[in-house]
C-alpha cells in the first residue's frame, strides 16, 4: 500500500498536508512545524515541536505502550523514535507524529477520531498482506 503525504500549509506552529492512499485523497494531516531537517539536520530539531524529514518510510502496525493499543508506526525516521499516526487536533498533540483529521483550519484539524478509525482499518487490513510505505513531500 502506498501513502503519499503532500505538505501544503506552513505556519510557525504547524504543517498541514493532504494524505492520499494509492492516489486517492484520504484525510488531512497536521504535524509540527517543518524545520527542514532533510537539509538542516539534527541541529534544527526542537524537541516536541518539529515535523519529521521529507522522505519515504515503511509503516508497521505495532503496540504503543503510550497509547495502550495497536497503532501505525513509521520506521527509521532520522532524529526521531516512536513516530506514529494518531488522533489529535493541534500541534501540541503531535510531538513529531502525524495527526489525521477530516477538516482543517489554521494550526488545527477536526474530525480526528473518525478519520483515524477509518484510516486504521485500511492500514490494518493492508499490513496483513502487503508492505505499507508513506512518501512525505
Amino acid at each position: 500500500m502506498r501513502l503519499t503525504l503532500k505538505r501544503k500549509e506552513f505556519t510557525d506552529k504547524s504543517t498541514i498536508g493532504e494524505l492520499f492512499i494509492e492516489g486517492k485523497f484520504e484525510c488531512f494531516v497536521l504535524e509540527d512545524r517543518d524545520r527542514k531537517l532533510e537539509t538542516a539536520g539534527a541541529k534544527a530539531k526542537v524537541y516536541g515541536e518539529t515535523a519529521i524529514s521529507k522522505g519515504s518510510y515503511s509503516i508497521i502496525i505495532s503496540w504503543s505502550n503510550r497509547f495502550k493499543q495497536l497503532m501505525p508506526l513509521l520506521l527509521n525516521v532520522p532524529y526521531f523514535e516512536g513516530i506514529r499516526i494518531h488522533k489529535g487536533n493541534v500541534p501540541e498533540h503531535s510531538h513529531g507524529c502525524l495527526l489525521v483529521g477530516n477538516t482543517k483550519a489554521k494550526d488545527s484539524i477536526g474530525g480526528s477520531a473518525i478519520a483515524y478509525d477509518r484510516l486504521f482499518k485500511k492500514l490494518s487490513a493492508a499490513a496483513k498482506k502487503e508492505k505499507i510505505v508513506i512518501e512525505i513531500t
